[in-house]
């Protein structure tokens, strides 16, 4: 069979779903690659990939669509690497800037801009080269990922984006899924949801992927993973997620 290709993303988030697609009976079936989420959304779209870990907020443009897997990246309330911060009070932010790397985390805090904080901001886009440390007063971001380990300690107000949709919505918060564009062989499905579970069964050796000069320590990675990362696709997140991409088709913002 022609070896399946996988995006996955690069962060320690989803550093358990890669012990199990490594080691697993699925690994000789497929080609792994690690990107940021919204270019694994590129790449599932594109047709490079057969299968991303792509944010939640891309699936409400697909024509065709198949969550493949019961497990994903959400958390149950404060998760920590998805952050709105600032050195300006909230109450007197005017612009955002919105992380490139990320869809379905811009989409949340503009969701709860709407409909949670009854706020309007001027939102600005934040590319690659863009110096998080040095906004101004006014200004905030998103910031996601690990680099929230480095660099929100740079920041004295920060807004944790999945505690605020608990808050909001009562639910926790599913940030991505395991999608397919097409439809693919039911052994095969059988064999990745295995080697996921396996991953996330071995959670806590995750620390053995970091790398060198990770700034996050092995303690906060383990913890990070089991009290701030939820990994079932559970019904609670499916209703969580049918309500995420509800307010993404009132609100008009398809990414």
């Amino acid at each position: 069979m022609k070896k399946i290709r996988v995006s996955a993303v690069k962060y320690i988030n989803s550093y358990p779903f890669m012990i199990g697609l490594r080691d697993g009976e699925v690994a000789s079936m497929i080609d792994l690659e690690v990107c940021h989420p919204s270019e694994c959304a590129d790449r599932l779209l594109s047709g490079q990939s057969d299968i991303g870990l792509i944010p939640v907020a891309m699936i409400a443009s697909m024509k065709e669509y198949h969550i493949i897997s019961d497990y994903c990246l959400s958390t149950p309330g404060e998760v920590r690497t998805v952050l709105l911060v600032s050195n300006t009070p909230f109450d007197e932010i005017s612009k955002v800037f919105l992380d490139y790397r990320s869809r379905s985390s811009v989409t949340l805090c503009r969701i709860l801009a709407a409909k949670a904080w009854k706020r309007e901001f001027e939102w600005l886009p934040a590319p690659e080269a863009f110096n998080i440390t040095a906004m101004t007063q006014g200004e905030a971001a998103v910031m996601i990922g690990d680099r929230c380990f480095e660099y929100s300690r740079y920041f004295s107000h920060k807004i944790d984006l999945g505690l605020e949709w608990r808050k909001f919505t009562g639910l926790p918060f599913v940030f991505a899924c395991w999608v397919s564009s097409v439809q693919l062989p039911e052994e095969f499905i059988t064999l990745f949801n295995k080697a996921l579970r396996e991953g996330i069964e071995r959670k806590n050796e995750a620390v053995a992927l970091l790398k060198d000069d990770a700034v996050a320590t092995p303690t906060e990675v383990i913890d990070y993973l089991n009290n701030n990362i939820d990994f079932h696709l559970d019904d609670s997140k499916r209703e969580a997620l049918s309500r995420f991409i509800g307010y993404i088709n009132e609100l008009k913002l398809l990414p």
